[in-house]
């Protein structure tokens, strides 16, 4: 990988995994929003990862839908234990509260955790991207579809 996702990305594909909102179909996945107005489509085809989720098809880095579906399929380690700590967040809202300031997000999303836990998500994440650099994928946009098209 040559674009690394912000750490932070990290934590809502923890929140998506620990929500149950990523769905496997055959070579493909299904992933709900954490506000659950939007539905992303992750495909793959051996190292080839799409998905029509707005980092990955805007800024050209793994966005947590295609980093869920990574975690579940075992090509990057998935910390089970900071599950419990990321479940029910809606980022869409605290992303758009702090406008787009995702330390900001992440610093209110965990206000009930210790300096400890904090440190063990941060760690955590921060495992998930060192796996991802050393992962021979490629990702990139998948067609965005219209609203109302299939």
């Amino acid at each position: 990988m040559e674009k690394l996702p912000p750490i932070e990305k990290v934590y809502e594909a923890y929140t998506a995994i620990a929500d149950r909102r990523v769905a496997f179909r055959g070579d493909a996945a299904s992933v709900k929003s954490s506000d659950g107005a939007r539905q992303y489509t992750v495909a793959w085809e051996g190292n080839r990862y799409s998905s029509d989720d707005n980092a990955t098809f805007w800024q050209g880095y793994a966005g947590y839908p295609v980093l869920a579906v990574l975690m579940l399929q075992g090509k990057l380690p998935l910390d089970r234990t900071a599950l419990p700590f990321l479940s029910g967040i809606n980022w869409n809202a605290l992303n758009r509260k702090n406008r787009r300031n995702y330390a900001a997000a992440f610093a209110e999303a965990t206000a009930g955790c210790t300096d400890g836990e904090r440190r063990r998500l941060r760690d955590s994440a921060a495992e998930v991207l060192a796996a991802l650099r050393e992962l021979d994928i490629v990702v990139g946009r998948a067609k965005k579809q219209r609203p109302g098209q299939k």
